[in-house]
């Protein structure tokens, strides 16, 4: 059987075949959600038809949807529009699938599960004695302790998981600086941490995209000038901003480093591994290195390649639902 792996989040779709093939676009879902269909359809473009889809899913956090359960019922709907008669699966918290009429009858089950799905398939990579599974994204970081192999969350909803720790709501693109500073700097959405990691030359210039805090390009010298903003000034010099980007990226580790300290102290004795994962996978090593964790390190950057691993959960649903008939 072929199956395709979809990842609907609130600002990229994902797509992977789970045999090494990944797509990522960015669509600002809270914004045109009547458009999800469309978009969802020119995604599965990239890849020859398949037998089957398995959706997994954040993006029914929207504030556009009055509740979850309104965004999961949109996804899904859209989602079977876009598959024009190909099966749709959905994966859900129970750690299995379901079909598209039992996702709509109880849709909750299937809010916010891609990092159960990730941690299912990526848990095998440690099959024995305690782990943790870091996936830190554009927009979130999921915390998720694993134990032979298999998830051990405390928290399941995403309500649970922020108070448990197991996810911290920073990522390495979207996440607005003032976040990350309180009051200390300027109070508004002047740059992202993208800006500071495009400067620190950690991501890539981006001339093409406008997917910024002003609007303008994701280039350096753009970014020079969103991060001068949040000291209320017109522009710096490269050193300054440079300074201010390792600010922001030092915050970042430290604040992570901290959640993943508090997880992994609930696991019994020293664990086994660590496995990363997501767009933000190369900060990962200085977090680990701050939490004083030297446990050995799978990386699925590079056991899968770059650009499955920031599909990862994608990625993830594809083999699941492949292993799961």
């Amino acid at each position: 059987m072929t199956c395709l792996g979809l990842d609907i989040g609130g600002a990229n779709l994902k797509a992977a075949d789970g045999l090494g093939a990944a797509v990522q676009i960015p669509f600002a879902l809270w914004k045109t959600p009547d458009r999800l269909a469309n978009e969802v359809a020119t995604l599965l473009r990239h890849f020859p038809p398949s037998d089957a889809l398995a959706l997994t899913m954040t993006g029914e956090l929207c504030d556009c949807f009055p509740n979850k359960a309104a965004g999961v019922r949109h996804i899904v709907d859209a989602v079977v529009r876009a598959a024009e008669g190909t099966t749709v699966r959905v994966w859900t918290m129970a750690g299995e699938f379901a079909s598209v009429d039992a996702v709509r009858l109880d849709p909750l089950r299937a809010a916010a599960t891609n990092w159960l799905a990730l941690a299912a398939f990526a848990g095998r990579m440690l099959p024995k004695g305690p782990g943790v599974l870091v996936d830190l994204g554009s927009t979130t970081c999921d915390i998720i302790p694993l134990m032979d192999g298999m998830p051990l969350p405390r928290g399941r909803t995403d309500a649970e998981r922020l108070a448990s720790g197991e996810l911290v709501y920073c990522g390495v693109r979207r996440t607005p600086l003032c976040a990350v500073f309180g009051l200390a700097k300027a109070a508004e959405w002047f740059a992202t941490t993208a800006d500071a990691f495009v400067v620190l030359g950690d991501l890539p210039e981006e001339p093409n995209s406008s997917d910024s805090a002003d609007g303008r390009p994701v280039t350096k010298p753009f970014a020079q000038a969103r991060l001068a903003r949040m000291e209320c000034a017109d522009d710096w010099p490269t050193s300054k901003a440079s300074a201010f980007a390792a600010d922001v990226r030092q915050r970042l580790v430290r604040r992570i480093a901290e959640s993943v300290r508090e997880v992994v102290g609930r696991l019994p004795g020293d664990i086994a591994g660590v496995i990363t994962a997501g767009a933000g996978e190369f900060l990962l090593p200085d977090v680990f290195r701050h939490a004083g964790i030297g446990a050995p390190h799978v990386s699925l950057a590079q056991t899968l390649g770059p650009r499955q691993s920031t599909a990862a959960c994608a990625h993830a649903v594809a083999v699941l639902a492949r292993e799961r008939p």
